[in-house]
């Protein structure tokens, strides 16, 4: 019988895929990538195509690395995937939510015309249950996928009370209290409205349709941010046309102004937003990629009421999603199979 020395990570978005193998001590070896997501099961009625994408490669990864499903110990699944289209819907969790209840409740579901082996699809997680209104709309929100990131960063940086940044289309904010329990998440568009300002707004011209690249201007990047923060988004995004006409043509200041007005707007959010609980005495821990993460930082900085914010300093090739897979599936995993 092959040695079961391999794990296997499945993370779906809305518009890509991604399948990463792994040794059994969370060693990272190879990834390929698809440009299939929910976003085509939505379109087509069905999920046909998101299988056909996910099969074809789990194959790809294995033949490539030269391993057989007889090597691999586990098939792990998070994010869009366990949406209803995606492979199989799983309940969110209900906030607080650790590291054990997330194992606990990992759905076993053999889909045969996808792999021979069960996938272990992995919840995500919800702020509360009960009925959502107008009064308490404020304080809900809806994770999936970055609830394995956040449990990567638990493992590789532990801080205790911490809230961690994913920046992103979606950033998320994550709360994380004491007894390693996730408390509470805030989405916010930053990402994508980013983008929509950066090349389909009266802004593209000033920012030449391009983002931030290298080195953000740091005075511009303060300025945009003290701007959202003193007369509100929409006004400060404006302002970065003024910029580009009265003050600097420079593409990167005006990048960096409009980057620090969008990315304020969440810091702001998340000091006042009833979706999560922070208190001053939070560590703030920044992952993703620059110039994002730094620039993120330089706004908390800015704003002065977290005491200590770092960035996560990991390699950035390390797929976070992917390894805090390895981790629940450890816990939800391995107890359960045959001894060898």
């Amino acid at each position: 019988m092959a040695m079961k020395k391999y794990l296997i990570t499945i993370d779906g978005g809305t518009t890509n895929t991604r399948v990463a193998l792994w040794k059994e001590n969370k060693e990272f070896l190879s990834a390929v990538k698809s440009e299939v997501g929910v976003k085509d099961t939505a379109r087509d009625g069905n999920n046909a195509r998101l299988k056909k994408a996910v099969k074809s490669m789990l194959e790809e990864i294995l033949e490539r690395s030269g391993v057989t499903y007889e090597e691999v110990w586990a098939v792990c699944a998070c994010g869009m995937l366990t949406s209803n289209v995606g492979l199989w819907e799983v309940p969110h969790l209900t906030a607080p939510a650790g590291l054990e209840d997330f194992a606990q409740g990992v759905k076993k579901i053999l889909i045969q015309d996808i792999c021979p082996l069960p996938i272990f699809f992995i919840p995500g997680m919800k702020n509360f249950t009960g009925e959502v209104s107008l009064d308490n709309l404020e304080k809900m929100d809806i994770m999936r996928g970055e609830e394995t990131e956040t449990a990567a960063l638990m493992e590789l940086c532990p801080q205790g009370e911490t809230l961690y940044v994913l920046p992103g289309s979606h950033t998320k904010f994550v709360t994380v209290d004491r007894n390693l329990k996730m408390t509470g998440c805030l989405t916010s568009l930053a990402g994508e409205l980013l983008a929509l300002l950066t090349r389909d707004s009266i802004l593209a011209d000033a920012v030449k349709r391009e983002f931030v690249t290298g080195d953000y201007n740091r005075e511009m990047l303060l300025a945009g941010a003290r701007q959202t923060w003193e007369t509100g988004l929409s006004r400060a995004a404006f302002l970065t046309r003024i910029v580009g006409q009265f003050v600097t043509a420079s593409q990167p200041s005006c990048a960096s102004f409009l980057l620090g007005a969008v990315m304020a707007a969440d810091i702001q959010a998340v000091k006042t937003s009833r979706a999560l609980t922070v208190t001053e005495d939070m560590k703030v821990v920044i992952a993703g990629k620059e110039p994002l993460r730094g620039a993120l930082k330089e706004l908390f900085m800015e704003d002065g009421t977290f005491k200590e914010v770092t960035v996560f300093q990991g390699d950035e090739d390390v797929l976070l999603s992917g390894y805090g897979m390895c981790v629940i599936a450890k816990k939800a995993v391995l107890p359960s199979l045959p001894r060898p």
